[in-house]
């Protein structure tokens, strides 16, 4: 069995799903619910034995002791995490709180599990930190991506935070034996990606005959990786990985925003066309810049693919498709997400921002 924190998220519910499509190996699933988890991510799971799933903070340890004690797994998967820039702008504090904090609860939870294991279970127990691109920092237009070793240039609230819980699963590998795995993965994308992020948003947007809002001049560069890949490398990270490793996950896909943008419009034309036979791409509006927006992060993901043998199996064309076909066919979940806080934010964020 293992545990999984934050599997009630975009990029948790995918793993948790693709793991039992995978796997009979049961697991526990702690997520706090949050604005971003969501119980109907996991609908496909509500009658199988195999998916436990426990409503809690990573914070709590009282609780993940509770956890461990009774269901001994071996290995756990921390994807919890608030994991959006522009919330960090506006509130950093629920960011230091669980990227951070929470972290550190977790891993003293965890270490003192681990450390009343016997020899056997101790060897084969692993923790996997899932974390991010955005911890690097910026790249310039003609620098390499970035690699393993690159230093850590964090430039949001939300990149330094994920940043110092990175640290600290370090330290706790050096310090006390812990034996850990970080991985570090380029942008996501796919089912279940909750539509304040840039591609459901212009899906969203663009349906509902909306703007679809645009950052500066939209050439800020990002590399793209289709959610069901990031879950197979974890996977196979999990299974092969060496303690105290770090592996960078990316997809090979880097492009400008407009691109994205444009892309999804090229695709709605043809599986949803406007009722006006206008093309979408018409709805783009431009918006000023959010404070300290990096221009290009770029993952190279050579290490994993030399170590591990993992690679993507979804190009950018193929992946797009699926993810926007996936948002046609699942209105209703799109619509329960769009609760008034949601709203809320997106005005915070987008309206009455034009440059």
């Amino acid at each position: 069995m293992i545990l999984v924190t934050g599997g009630a998220g975009f990029i948790g519910a995918n793993f948790v799903i693709d793991w039992l499509m995978q796997s009979d190996e049961a697991l526990i699933n702690l997520d706090k619910l949050t604005y971003a988890g969501n119980r109907e991510n996991l609908a496909s799971l509500a009658n199988d034995p195999r998916h436990i799933f426990v409503h809690g903070d990573i914070g709590d340890r009282e609780l993940t002791n509770r956890l461990l004690e009774q269901y001994q797994p071996r290995a756990i998967i921390n994807f919890a995490a608030e994991s959006h820039v522009d919330r960090s702008i506006h509130g950093p504090e629920d960011f230091i709180q669980t990227n951070i904090v929470g972290t550190f609860h977790l891993l003293e939870t965890v270490r003192a599990y681990w450390n009343g294991l016997a020899d056997e279970a101790r060897q084969g127990f692993r923790f996997l930190q899932v974390s991010t691109d955005e911890v690097y920092g910026s790249l310039a237009s003609d620098e390499p991506a970035f690699s393993e070793t690159h230093r850590y240039e964090p430039n949001s609230p939300y990149s330094a935070s994920k940043a110092a819980g990175d640290h600290l699963v370090r330290a706790y590998h050096h310090t006390y034996g812990l034996p850990v795995l970080t991985t570090n993965c380029s942008n996501n994308y796919g089912p279940y990606h909750f539509p304040e992020k840039l591609i459901p948003l212009i899906i969203v947007n663009a349906l509902a005959g909306k703007s679809l809002p645009v950052y500066g001049d939209g050439q800020q560069i990002r590399d793209w990786l289709y959610v069901k890949d990031h879950c197979s490398a974890i996977r196979r990270v999990l299974e092969a990985g060496r303690p105290g490793e770090t592996y960078n996950i990316g997809g090979w896909n880097e492009k400008p925003n407009l691109d994205i943008v444009h892309t999804v419009c090229a695709l709605l034309d043809e599986l949803r066309p406007r009722a006006d036979g206008k093309p979408y791409r018409e709805q783009i509006s431009y918006v000023t810049d959010r404070p300290g927006h990096d221009r290009r992060y770029a993952i190279d993901a050579r290490k994993i693919e030399r170590e591990l043998g993992w690679k993507p199996a979804e190009t950018f064309d193929t992946g797009i498709r699926k993810t926007v076909q996936w948002y046609l066919e699942n209105q209703d979940w799109v619509r329960h997400v769009q609760s008034g806080a949601y709203r809320d934010w997106v005005e915070k964020n987008y309206g009455g921002r034009q440059p």
